[in-house]
């Protein structure tokens, strides 16, 4: 009984000090958000946007990395860029994405640590990802349904081949009421969840989770998020790679 006791008592002291490791692994993780997002390289418009886009719970649930290679689609001036640029480090990739060159990205990477970030400027049906299977992450967030049905499919298709086995693929966008599909998408700017599930599913991915970190239940999903804005539900969606 004694060496059963003894036992016990060695295999507490050891979760006690796994959780402890556990803790300060997130307290790092969150001390490293807040430097990131303070940073004074940040613009203040970005920061004024936090409040709402709550990129620490964002990324946290995507489990963003160091030294991860991920993608920004639809980076327009880099908000989310510069946040990933300094989550996945310099041992890490950061492949930013826009239909059409954006001069203040552009501008932008001339700042320190903004070195492994790689441009991709051109259409999304021929999105320049690699298509090697060596991406960790890849992020959508809040345009998609600014990119035409045809368009998307073979973006889809594109970030699937990109994205290593198990690697996520991450949707937000302004949700519109159920069963609407894209029919919304250049009055509203607003896109329906499940054509979104549908279209990614439709190429190989699974659904894993679902973020509701941005949801809004008072969200009448009936107005222009462009006309209104910071008042919309927002789904985000994590798919893998099986």
């Amino acid at each position: 009984p004694m060496q059963f006791a003894k036992g016990i008592r060695s295999d507490r002291v050891g979760m006690f000090f796994l959780l402890l490791l556990l803790a300060s692994c997130a307290a790092a993780s969150s001390e490293n958000y807040n430097e990131i997002l303070t940073s004074a390289n940040r613009p203040d418009a970005e920061k004024a946007l936090d409040a709402v886009r709550k990129p620490q719970e964002v990324m946290a649930f995507y489990e963003v990395k160091t030294g991860q290679r991920v993608a920004d689609i639809f980076a327009s001036r880099g908000y989310y860029t510069a946040i990933l640029s300094q989550l996945v480090g310099a041992d890490g990739v950061v492949y930013s994405a826009n239909p059409a060159p954006r001069q203040e990205l552009h501008d932008r990477l001339k700042q320190p640590g903004m070195g492994n970030v790689r441009v991709l400027d051109g259409p999304f049906d021929k999105l320049a990802l690699p298509q090697d299977g060596s991406l960790d992450f890849v992020l959508l967030h809040l345009d998609y349904h600014e990119i035409a049905a045809d368009v998307r499919r073979a973006m889809n298709a594109r970030i699937f081949a990109a994205l290593k086995r198990g690697g996520s693929y991450g949707v937000v966008d302004h949700s519109a009421k159920e069963g609407v599909g894209d029919s919304e998408a250049k009055t509203l700017h607003r896109m329906d969840k499940l054509l979104v599930i549908k279209e990614a599913t439709g190429v190989g991915f699974r659904l894993a989770e679902e973020g509701k970190m941005l949801s809004r239940p008072d969200d009448t999903r009936d107005f222009s998020v462009v006309k209104i804005r910071d008042k919309s539900d927002r789904f985000v969606l994590k798919f893998v790679k099986p």
